[in-house]
């Protein structure tokens, strides 16, 4: 066990859809801040499908001393939409941004005004200066939709020579892929903070179909270990806690600037990687995780598919 994490910690949310569900989302914020998150992000839907609730969940978040960071995509947006996005988020007191491109439109849908995620740092950058920090993605196992790995290099390197202060890191549970790509990216010469998106192992199933279907990688053996779990859910819980806490020290002890965890607006998982990353003593018995039922996949980190 690490004896103090040495770096940051964020927190990503989504926003819930009911008025029992932003309740609990509540409580989970309040249970999480003692990890004492540097900010905390809120994601919304594709298409903005979700962007009132986000707001909604931005406003909880800063009322309650806490720095927030707003998604902003741009696939189908104008620049006059933008634009209004940006003076309603600097009005709520919002100081970071994750900046995306955002899922595809299907069929014949336009993309808008802006073709890639570095359209819109820039943009960003034009309209407002250095009032907002922003965050883009990266992918250490290569964007899915990427023509090649070095095609994938360079749409990261747009992004942060655009204005990009930092970036957020796909979740992957290979450390290796993770230190390859940020050496890649320092041989392009850019040295802005790789931060790596961490996320909590606590439904086998819903984990992998998500995976495949966003391209990030479950090693072999970690796929095989949840498969013979079958529906056992605390043997799920229990190793998906050591895989993911030793990928954290790996992390860490190799030099990551942070983590930033996916917390699937659950607190349990979270709370006991804090405890064994030495940020929380540790849990009593009567703290032992509780109802991993609630646990799952049910909304995609950071936008898998948007470079």
């Amino acid at each position: 066990m690490i004896s103090v994490i040495n770096g940051p910690i964020s927190l990503e949310f989504f926003p819930p859809k009911s008025e029992d569900g932003a309740r609990r989302l509540s409580q989970v914020r309040r249970e999480l801040y003692r990890l004492q998150p540097t900010f905390c992000s809120v994601t919304y839907g594709a298409g903005g499908s979700t962007q009132a609730g986000s707001q909604d969940a931005l406003r909880d978040i800063l009322a309650e001393g806490r720095p927030a960071a707003a998604h902003l995509t741009c696939v189908g947006a104008t620049r006059e939409r933008v634009r209004q996005q940006l003076a309603q988020l600097r009005s709520m007191g919002v100081r970071q941004l994750v900046a995306l491109r955002g899922d595809l439109p299907a069929g014949d849908a336009s993309l808008g005004e802006f073709t890639h995620a570095s359209d819109l740092v820039a943009f960003v950058r034009a309209e407002t200066g250095d009032h907002f920090r922003i965050h883009v993605a990266a992918y250490p196992e290569v964007h899915p939709q990427a023509a090649s790995p070095m095609a994938d290099l360079q749409a990261f390197a747009a992004k942060a020579r655009a204005g990009a202060d930092a970036a957020i890191t796909q979740y992957f549970y290979q450390p290796e892929a993770y230190f390859s790509w940020v050496e890649a990216v320092r041989g392009m010469g850019l040295d802005l903070p790789i931060v790596p998106g961490v996320l909590p192992i606590t439904n086998s199933t819903q984990l992998l179909r998500f995976s495949d279907a966003c391209g990030a990688e479950i090693p072999r053996w970690i796929r095989l270990r949840l498969l013979a779990y079958g529906d056992d859910l605390a043997s799920i819980r229990d190793f998906g806690l050591d895989v993911v806490s030793a990928l954290c020290e790996r992390l860490l002890a190799g030099g990551a600037p942070g983590l930033h965890l996916y917390t699937m607006n659950q607190s349990e998982a979270a709370l006991e990687i804090g405890r064994r990353l030495g940020l929380l003593p540790p849990a009593a018995p009567a703290q032992a995780l509780a109802s991993p039922q609630r646990s799952g996949l049910v909304s995609s980190p950071l936008y898998s598919v948007s470079p």
